[in-house]
């Protein structure tokens, strides 16, 4: 009988990024490189995106809905990085070609005005709110890189930075009414196909901030006045067409447009 695998956080942030490069199809690789806890997921998507060479300009929070973690079927938010330079404004146009396979989520992004840290991190979801500078619909865009969702593992999922891709935004402004409230339509070319509420988010999309917040913290690290924080999807997963045309309207906070390109 062999012994457990030993942990190589290094030769595990090597494979995702020659993945990503060659747009292997994603598999479940945490055992092969002895990736048996969260925080060896998260050492290897520091690695990861540290090896990407791309700048930070915020963080995703993924699986803060009881639809997407029925989906992929996993019971707790997971976190990300978001890159700077594949943050886009509305309108945009993707190509799939870019892609092992394209997905978007459907999401309300808060924009941060202060600094979070140990020294002030909320209790609760009222106090994290005061650190909130902008909120904004969003289109959240992964690569799963043709995952096959019946066979997946929430360690190789976290350690490739949570499938994150990027973002398109839509305007971000101040909005003191009840995020919870709000209701999210997702039409695809021109018909509706989908809607929740800020509340399908853990209650609320300040929830999964004070999540990423707790988080950050309990690594060493804090939020940055600046950042973007995407706050989870109101909707399952979709994986556009060559011709699609995706558009995101949140009442009280505008919407979003993705076209999608071969």
């Amino acid at each position: 009988m062999t012994g457990p695998t030993e942990f190589d956080a290094n030769a595990a942030a090597q494979h995702l990024l020659d993945g990503h490069r060659d747009k292997t199809v994603f598999k479940p690789f945490a055992a092969e490189f002895g990736i048996d806890d969260l925080d060896k997921a998260y050492t290897v998507q520091d690695l990861f995106v540290a090896g990407t060479g791309l700048a930070r300009a915020g963080y995703k929070i993924g699986l803060t809905s009881k639809k997407m973690q029925a989906m992929v079927n996993i019971d707790q938010p997971i976190g990300g990085v978001v890159f700077a330079d594949r943050v886009t404004q509305t309108p945009a146009k993707l190509s799939g070609a870019d892609f092992g396979r394209l997905g978007l989520e459907f999401e309300i992004a808060v924009r941060l005005g202060r600094d979070i840290n140990a020294g002030n991190l909320p209790k609760d979801r009222d106090g994290i709110a005061a650190f909130v500078e902008a909120v904004g619909p969003a289109f959240e865009v992964i690569e799963d890189r043709s995952a096959d969702y019946s066979d997946l593992d929430i360690f190789s999922i976290l350690a490739d930075n949570s499938w994150n891709w990027g973002a398109v935004l839509g305007e971000m402004k101040p909005y003191d009414g009840d995020l919870a409230a709000v209701r999210g339509v997702l039409t695809i070319n021109g018909e509706i196909v989908g809607e929740g509420v800020g509340g399908d988010v853990l209650g609320h999309p300040f929830e999964p901030l004070l999540w990423l917040a707790r988080h950050l913290v309990k690594r060493g690290g804090g939020l940055k006045a600046g950042d973007l924080v995407l706050t989870g999807s109101l909707l399952q997963s979709r994986f556009p067409n060559p011709g699609d045309v995706y558009e995101f309207d949140v009442e009280e906070l505008g919407g979003v447009k993705v076209s999608i390109t071969s």
